[in-house]
Formats: C-alpha cells, structure tokens, sequence
C-alpha cells in the first residue's frame, strides 16, 4: 500500500490528460511501454531487495556493485528527487484546502507538515497503517471509477447508450498524432509509475524482509498497471481526445468530467478531496523513503553520524526531522518560486528515476551471477538474465535519446546531470569517512 500511496498521486486524476492529448488513444501504448519498462527494473530490484533485504534498497546495491561513489549517489539522488516531490505536493494540497478554509496556504501546509512528523515519529508499524487506509482510500475511489466506466462504456447507466469504441474510430482514430504522437505520449506517461520504488525500503523493516519484499513487488506491479491502464482505457473510451487536456484543477479533470457523466453530485469538491487525500499519502511515504535512506547512509559513513541513531521503535528520528525541516523548506520554495531555481530543482526530478532504473538494472547485472553463486535467490527472480536486463536498458536510454529530441524535456536532462555530477564529486570527499565506518563494522 506504501508503493500505491507514493506513486498514485495527483498525476494520475490531474496529469492523464496530458498524454492523450499529446497522442489520443494510442497513449495506451505509452503506458504499456511505460509500464513493462518499471515491471522489469522493479523485478530485478524486487530479486535483489529479497536476496539482501535493507532499508538503504538501491543505494546499497549501487555500493555493493560499483563502491562508494554509486551508493551515495543513487541514496542522496532519489532523497534529493523526493525531497523535492514532496514540496510540489504539500504545495498543491494546501493550495486546494487553503479555498476551503479560506486561509493562506501557508497554514494548511503548516498544519499538516506537523501533523505528519509526529505520524512519522510513531513507530513503523503504526505510521505503515495509516498509510495502509490512505491508499485504501485511493484504491477505493479508483476502483469505483473503473466500474462506473465500464458501466458507461457500455450503456448499462440509465440514461446512457452504449459509447463502444466510437472514440477510437471517429475522426481522428486511434492514432491520430502517428508515432510521433506516441513518443511524446511516452516522455508525458514515463515517470507516472515512479515511487513504487519505496515498497523495497519499505519491506526492509517489515518483520520477515523477504516474504515482505516478494509479497509487495508482485502485488504493486500488477496494481498499478490496472490502475493506470484500467482509468486511461475508461477516460479514452469515453471522452474524445482533442476535448482532453491537462488539468490544474479538480473540475477539468478527466475523472471528475467522466463521473460528471454518471450525474453523481457533487464530483467536484469529492475530487478536490481525493486530490489533496493523494497529494497528503505521497507526501507521508515519501517522509518515511528519505529519512530511511538518510539513516541508511549515514550507518556506512556517507551521512552525518547523528542521523544513525534511532528511538526505542528503532525509528531513525534525527533522519526524520531531516526530511521534516527540508520539507519545509521546499515548501518555502514553491511559495516563494525564486526566478529560475524552483524550475531548475523539478526539472531534475524526472531525469533523476532515469539515472536510478538505469543503476538498479546495471546493479542487477552485476550482483546476479554473485547471487547464483552464493545460492542467494529466493522466491523473487528476474526472468531471462541477462538479455531482459539488456533490453530494459536499452529502453531506458531510449527514453533519454527520445529527451534529448524533446525541448522541454532536454531541460530535465541538463539539470539531473549537473545535480548528478555534483553528488559524485561529494563521494570523493566522504569516501574516507566511508571507509572508516565499513572498515570498523
């Protein structure tokens, strides 16, 4: 539920349009390619989290496979990447309760950042259920969403005719952009997946780490594709593309206009409350990811050592008070929206999951024959090693090059490379410490 709660957020009820309209119906084939891209590289991440569970997930491995320098990258770089994210949601949710309450956005977003550091301060176990019911809460809506579709779809509402495919087959078709269409439909859909990752960090800390990882990487990938692919295929069948657009509020999204269809009362303010429920559940799991690899980091010396100590639930409460401060400041960021910074900071964001699948897929190739050798595989195994592993890989620098052709996207491109090149110019000066700690443990 903790790989739900982070990855579906306001994207998915604010930014689907965003892919329809660059491609119309065929960015179903974006999702699929999307998709089948993240269900291999959480695979090998899933074989490698249950053959060595730990709460450092893909910075350990990057460690373990290519030394110090990997493994601070791959942990600063997605706590940057998540720092960030969470700043951008915190933003949008207070920005939406604010008009409820008709108060600054500032107070909402103060109130809740409080609200959940003292969530994040309990123990695991407690803060993993009130994860557990937020994403319910989502799936819940998601699946009511699927069904009212598909009763629409095909004319079972009363009131309604059967609509079929007269959306893929009209005018425009189901391609109406080409392949061209598609392509920009794949760089509009490719990070929807991402955060998913946190299941791996998560189970790390569960009570059987194994069974916990095995468990969440099967149930996650499956969710998410049906979620995804089950809401775009309702939103394409039913709405014609060149009226879908992306949506900076809750009434021109694409849930709320199809549940517009179904007369429910309303729908507005319910999404604006589902809206900001996912905005608050991303914003809450991805407190717990960053103070966990911060901690992880700083046990093998690439932290400060005070953010290795831990409550009596073994809570890293240092690491959390991290993330807590620095989410505020992020806050504080898209308040203040400095000329040039902001926009600099989240356009590295979406190249930062692409410099960390492409390390999770070349740490797969590196550890798995170790792992054959070691007898350390369990229940969890990436399928044709190694040619998957090529293939995935060559996707993801596919979707580079496909960036680099792309304007906006070349931005994402140029920021995550200096930010990148930065933190592997810190390694150097940390690697002595490093050392120090490994060499004592």
């Amino acid at each position: 539920m903790m790989g739900l709660g982070s990855a579906v957020g306001a994207g998915l009820f604010l930014g689907t349009g965003v892919g329809i309209k660059v491609a119309g119906p065929a960015v179903l084939l974006a999702y699929i390619v999307a998709g089948a891209i993240v269900v291999m590289v959480m695979q090998m991440l899933g074989e490698m989290a249950a053959a060595r569970p730990a709460s450092g997930s893909f910075s350990t491995y990057g460690f373990q496979s290519y030394g110090h320098w990997a493994g601070f990258t791959l942990g600063w770089l997605y706590w940057f990447m998540l720092i960030m994210v969470l700043g951008a949601e915190m933003t949008g949710a207070s920005a939406i309760m604010a008009s409820w309450f008709g108060v600054d956005p500032w107070i909402p977003a103060l109130v809740c950042v409080i609200f959940f550091a003292i969530v994040n301060f309990a123990r695991v176990r407690g803060f993993g259920e009130f994860e557990f019911w937020f994403a319910f809460i989502k799936v819940a809506v998601i699946v009511g969403f699927l069904v009212i579709g598909f009763l629409l779809v095909f004319g079972l509402m009363p009131g309604h005719d059967f609509i079929g495919t007269t959306n893929f087959i009209g005018d425009h078709g189901f391609m109406p952009n080409g392949l061209a269409g598609v392509a920009g439909g794949l760089l509009a859909v490719a990070f929807a997946f991402g955060g998913i990752e946190i299941v791996t960090i998560a189970a790390a800390e569960s009570d059987r780490p194994r069974e916990a990882i095995a468990t969440a990487v099967r149930s996650v990938i499956w969710r998410i594709s049906l979620f995804y692919l089950g809401s775009v295929l309702v939103i394409t069948f039913l709405l014609p593309y060149d009226e879908i657009d992306g949506a900076s509020s809750a009434a021109e999204s694409p849930f709320t206009r199809v549940l517009e269809m179904a007369h429910i009362p309303g729908v507005v303010g319910f999404m604006e409350a589902i809206i900001v429920l996912s905005l608050l559940s991303a914003f809450n799991a991805q407190i717990y990811g960053t103070s966990r690899l911060c901690h992880s980091l700083a046990m093998t010396g690439d932290a400060p050592k005070l953010f290795r100590k831990t409550n009596r639930d073994g809570v890293p409460i240092n690491a959390v008070v991290l993330s807590v401060f620095f989410a505020f400041v992020s806050v504080a960021l898209q308040f203040w929206n400095p000329a040039g910074l902001l926009e600099f900071l989240l356009n590295a964001v979406g190249g930062c999951l692409i410099v960390i699948w492409i390390m999770i897929v070349l740490s797969y190739l590196r550890l798995h024959p170790e792992f054959e050798r070691n007898n350390e595989i369990t229940t969890v195994r990436m399928w044709g090693f190694p040619w998957l592993a090529y293939v995935t890989l060559a996707a993801l620098l596919g979707l580079v090059v496909l960036m680099l052709f792309d304007e906006g996207a070349r931005n994402q491109i140029t920021s995550v490379v200096v930010v990148t090149a930065v933190l592997i110019a810190l390694s150097f000066l940390t690697k002595k410490t490093h050392n120090q700690v490994t060499s004592a443990a």
